[in-house]
């Protein structure tokens, strides 16, 4: 018996001593095998870029890991608190693996196996950090082993503050959100040091399974792990008990944050900033670089861009008449389920899809698409309504461009019962909406500083989710009489002066052989006898403007073309000077900025300033160095001087005159319906031939505005759709919401400029009687000094200007740009 507990004993002790051996072996092993936990000193984290508008309000987030780094010493104790009872109690008293936690996790364990639940762990924050920056997640016994060696080792290498600080912004807590600073944000769009007990606790409920306690799918279960935390934070005396009850009583109001673009009305802009980033650091550094973008947007000219841009496309949509429903319900088919599977643009909002479910003699009673919820399901609730027939009178049958059917006179003649349309709330009528259809026709609009080149606000379409192609940096197009002033200006510099008169009488070019005749016509067929620039640029007449520019000669118009920046590589023809090259609105809006600030060469741009992840400036738009800005106190000298490192693109005598004439052209001309604004402003309409494009560009003193019209495959929009009747609404509208409540600020007059009285049909010294008088702008040395005897001088001929008899129609001809 002795003999058999000796071998037994004998036998026991060999295997201790192997297994030990072996074990120690295995930890020699796996301690030679662990990966380098030293650039955990140096760790940078993949962290989100962040765009901001000038005023500093967050418009775009880009990342692959919605993350957000922020030191230790800004995590509010509260939030600390709340993942060290829900993960890692005695996170200060351990030196990497807590023994009382494994023990009691083993003694849980024996009773969740024999009841066949999910085994607990006992990963302490510091064995956390070891998995997730270095290890795996599979669940093998080496890993255990290994992440327990690696969290030894890491104590002894990091502070406890050092580790917390990985942890915390490290971890993934659903929604898309890494670290606990973008999941504050997400979750409830608060900073961190404005997170209440109860939502710190919530976001501690989420690393060991975020889906599980999903705020609206798992909502039961997120509050009941919510207040289990919160009981943890009770015990260990993180909070009081009043504070815990408190919090437990708190609803958990959980509003997540679109990823993206934050500001529905910046898409576009948002969208060529991200070009931008893209194209100057590349992918890597755009999603994972943590760059804080400072933008040039100003978000209140953003919004007042987007709602002139459409309620013009809307107005001009509506002239032209209605194309039927979007859709048609099936016989017998649930209204309100089928309204809830169709996709709806977010960003036509508050347009929403409708179904008609009957109509009488006056009005269409309609049922509503269910709003969708934060959850991303619809609401249950059945909303209906009506449209008056009132809000319908304008749905004539679409026929052509210049066709519409017979006059609405009842609801039938438009809709019928199962026709899905858009409908738009009736501004003070509840339960009433209007008649609405997304326009064919798109556009573009941008607002910047003429001064500085800052683009304030940027809008490249009716609907970015409809289309995120950007009509105004994309869309390539024929500026027409838009492209006027540029001609204009060389002809100034030329010798012309406002004043001079040129002959608008017909002009036949041969364009050689087998090639019919060129004969440029002006708007209407007419012509008007000799007549001075200003009316020729005011009244957008092309014979006069084809007969400037072969006198100055197309090389020189192509020269003012390039120099501000309109075009490159225009041919020298002479249909070029009436805007038959092609050109983006920024690029107009940008050379018209040029005009209004005398004549200084700018450079459009979005962003102001970019900063690395650790704040330091690594981009900056504005290059101006002030060398005496760094002075230490003010002794009585002068301030300093910033310089000035604008390239001069012409004169500024000569920006002002064309600046002048274009105020004529608002005052007088064919942007008479931009003076209702009451504030001075200057522009110029453009159209191209069959009414294929329409623009608008111009300016108040300091802000430069450009629009465009048309349609993305170009064909003609309608007779009499021309730049002063669909895009000069627009600007008009926009301008009225952005400086028509300020005092009216008048146009510069750079020194060697001096204002005349003149006749503005003859361009000479004004007379006693003279009821067309206008103060004419005239470069120094240049202004007449007495009337000039008729028959006057004109380019092109000799004229006879006579008062009343100005028209010299020669009837219709081939057309031309206008």
């Amino acid at each position: 018996m002795l003999r058999v507990f000796a071998v037994l004993s004998a036998t026991a002790l060999v295997l201790l001593v192997g297994g030990a051996l072996a074990g120690v072996y295995m930890i020699w092993r796996l301690s030679n095998d662990l990966p380098d936990y030293d650039h955990l000193a140096r760790y940078e984290p993949p962290v989100m870029t962040r765009v901001h508008a000038g005023d500093g309000g967050l418009i775009a987030e880009y990342a692959r890991e919605r993350r957000l780094y922020v030191p230790i010493e800004a995590i509010p104790p509260h939030v600390i608190n709340a993942f060290l009872a829900a993960e890692d109690k005695n996170f200060y008293q351990h030196d990497g693996i807590d023994a009382q936690g494994v023990m009691r996790a083993v003694l849980t364990n024996i009773g969740n196996i024999i009841n066949d639940r999910r085994l607990q762990g006992a990963s302490t924050i510091t064995q956390q950090v070891a998995k997730n920056f270095l290890l795996s997640s599979d669940v093998t016994v080496e890993r255990k082993l290994k992440e327990a060696l690696l969290a030894l080792r890491i104590e002894e290498a990091f502070s406890k503050q050092q580790i917390l600080e990985l942890y915390l912004n490290e971890i993934y807590l659903g929604l898309g959100s890494y670290g606990v600073a973008a999941a504050a944000l997400n979750y409830f769009g608060k900073s961190l040091d404005q997170l209440t007990v109860a939502e710190a606790a919530y976001l501690a409920a989420l690393p060991k399974a975020p889906n599980n306690y999903h705020p609206f799918r798992q909502r039961e279960r997120a509050i009941a792990r919510r207040n289990w935390v919160i009981g943890r934070m009770e015990e260990n005396g993180f909070v009081t008990s009043f504070e815990a009850s408190e919090a437990r009583g708190e609803d958990l109001v959980v509003t997540p944050r679109p990823f993206g673009a934050q500001l529905v009305d910046a898409n576009f802009f948002v969208e060529e900033v991200r070009r931008e980033l893209y194209d100057r650091y590349g992918e890597e550094r755009l999603y994972e670089g943590g760059l804080s973008v400072r933008t040039t947007l100003d978000p209140e000219l953003q919004a007042a861009a987007r709602k002139a841009l459409r309620e013009g496309l809307v107005a001009y949509d509506r002239r032209h008449g209605w194309r039927g429903p979007v859709g048609k319900l099936e016989p017998g088919e649930n209204w309100h389920k089928a309204l809830s599977e169709i996709e709806l643009a977010g960003d036509i909002a508050p347009w929403t899809l409708a179904a008609v479910v009957g109509l009488n003699e006056k009005s269409v009673k309609i049922g509503l698409r269910p709003e969708k919820l934060i959850s991303g399901s619809f609401s249950e609730d059945v909303v209906t309504g009506t449209i008056p027939l009132s809000e319908m009178k304008w749905a004539r049958e679409y026929k052509s461009e210049n066709a519409l059917g017979p006059e609405v006179g009842k609801p039938a003649d438009v809709l019928s019962v199962g026709d899905i349309v858009f409908v738009e709330p009736l501004d003070g009528e509840e339960g009433k909406y209007v008649l609405r259809q997304v326009p064919k026709v798109n556009g573009a609009v941008v607002a910047l500083d003429p001064h500085t080149g800052r683009i304030l606000a940027m809008e490249g379409g009716f609907s970015f989710e409809l289309s995120e192609f950007n009509r105004a940096v994309q869309a390539k197009r024929q500026p027409g009489s838009s492209f006027k002033p540029f001609v204009y200006a060389a002809a100034l510099d030329s010798g012309f002066t406002p004043s001079s008169l040129i002959l608008d009488a017909p002009f036949v070019m041969d364009q050689g052989p087998g090639l019919a005749l060129w004969k440029p016509e002006n708007y209407g067929n007419r012509f008007y006898g000799p007549s001075t620039l200003r009316l020729g640029i005011e009244k957008s007449r092309n014979v006069m403007t084809v007969r400037l520019a072969q006198n100055i000669g197309m090389d020189k118009v192509v020269d003012y073309a390039e120099r501000f920046g309109v075009t490159d590589n225009m041919p020298p023809v002479l249909s070029m000077a009436l805007g038959a090259g092609e050109t983006t609105l920024l690029d107009m809006t940008t050379a018209y900025a040029m005009l209004v600030n005398g004549g200084k060469q700018i450079e459009p741009t979005l962003v102001d300033r970019i900063q690395d992840r650790w704040g330091r400036t690594i981009y900056r738009h504005e290059k101006k160095v002030c060398e005496k800005c760094d002075a230490q106190e003010w002794k009585g000298q002068e301030p300093p001087e910033l310089p000035d490192l604008r390239e001069q693109v012409i004169s500024p005598q000569t920006a002002y005159q064309v600046v002048s004439m274009l105020e004529g052209v608002v005052q007088r001309g064919t942007g008479r319906t931009v003076a209702s604004v009451g504030v001075p402003l200057a522009g110029k309409t453009g159209t191209t031939n069959d009414e294929r494009d329409a623009w608008f560009v111009g300016f108040s003193p300091n802000l430069a505005v450009g629009v465009f019209v048309g349609f993305d495959e170009p064909k003609p929009m309608g007779k009499g759709e021309t730049g002063g009747g669909v895009a000069a609404p627009i600007f008009r509208d926009f301008m009225q919401a952005a400086i028509g409540d300020e005092p009216g600020v008048p146009f510069r007059i750079p020194s060697g400029v001096n204002l005349v009285r003149v006749n503005a049909k003859t361009g000479q010294i004004a007379q006693p009687g003279d009821d067309n008088v206008i103060l004419e702008a005239f470069r120094d040395g240049t202004e007449p000094s007495q009337p000039e005897a008729a028959p006057y001088s004109a380019i092109g001929g000799e004229g006879v200007y006579t008062e009343g008899q100005p028209d010299v129609s020669l009837g219709a001809g081939t057309g031309g740009l206008y």
